[in-house]
């Protein structure tokens, strides 16, 4: 199983949100290439890079992305999300290269420019994101919640040929409770590979991930509280104990 550890950019700095609220930002650092090199020097195979500001409409982080890009991307696989809502967004991301364009708000609102992506680019370079909130839809960062349920989008995406989902539940995100993984199995039922996110607290819960036989788990606070470390959290999503 793929073990993703996450770096949220907002306003270039790197930060944690609570149930995806803004006013509930903890910052863990002011330079996300070097946490992103961090990550390297610890192990990592796989980074989750989010914009937040691009997802919630308030601007861009894209110097910073490229920055990450640039001191990364030659040693592991990176993906990117928030806000990635045209195919220029889209291809400016793999050109930078990031192994995977993650698609959220635009895979629910304008199924043609899902369709347009898959037709422009391989189906491995992209992922739909489906954030959810009491089993709906949560869009543009999470600010909205459509009347779609996320089962109901998982189905659609894949049928249009995604590949790769993944799934957060909001209410977990960022709270340490655990992953939601009867929800992430169910999403597995659709036929996609399906990564997980949101609420993991320590190595038993991706070993659980592991068990559970999602593709990947996305890792953030619990790494920046130092609950975990990325070769534990490695360990763990080999679905192996240290003991």
């Amino acid at each position: 199983m793929d073990l993703l550890p996450s770096i949220d950019i907002r306003n270039g700095r790197v930060v944690r949100l609570s149930q995806g609220e803004r006013s509930r930002q903890t910052v863990y650092g002011e330079d996300p290439v070097a946490v992103a090199e961090r990550f390297v020097a610890e192990g990592a195979r796989w980074i989750h890079v989010v914009d937040l500001d691009r997802a919630f409409g308030t601007g861009d982080n894209m110097a910073t992305v490229r920055r990450v890009a640039e001191g990364v991307a030659s040693r592991l696989r990176l993906q990117l999300g928030g806000g990635l809502r045209s195919m220029e967004l889209v291809r400016e991301a793999l050109d930078l290269g990031f192994a995977r364009a993650v698609i959220g708000t635009a895979a629910a609102t304008d199924p043609s420019f899902l369709h347009q992506a898959l037709m422009a680019v391989r189906a491995e370079q992209l992922a739909v994101a489906i954030d959810a909130r009491d089993g709906m839809v949560a869009l543009r960062g999470w600010t909205e919640t459509s009347t779609m349920r996320a089962d109901e989008l998982a189905r659609s995406v894949v049928k249009a040929g995604v590949k790769t989902l993944i799934y957060t539940d909001i209410s977990r995100d960022g709270m340490l409770t655990g992953p939601d993984l009867a929800g992430a199995v169910a999403l597995r039922a659709t036929g996609g590979s399906v990564i997980v996110s949101g609420g993991i607290a320590g190595a038993d819960d991706i070993r659980a991930a592991c068990q559970a036989g999602v593709q990947g788990v996305i890792v953030g606070r619990a790494l920046y509280v130092g609950r975990l470390s990325v070769p534990e959290a490695i360990q763990a999503a080999a679905c192996s104990s240290s003991s």
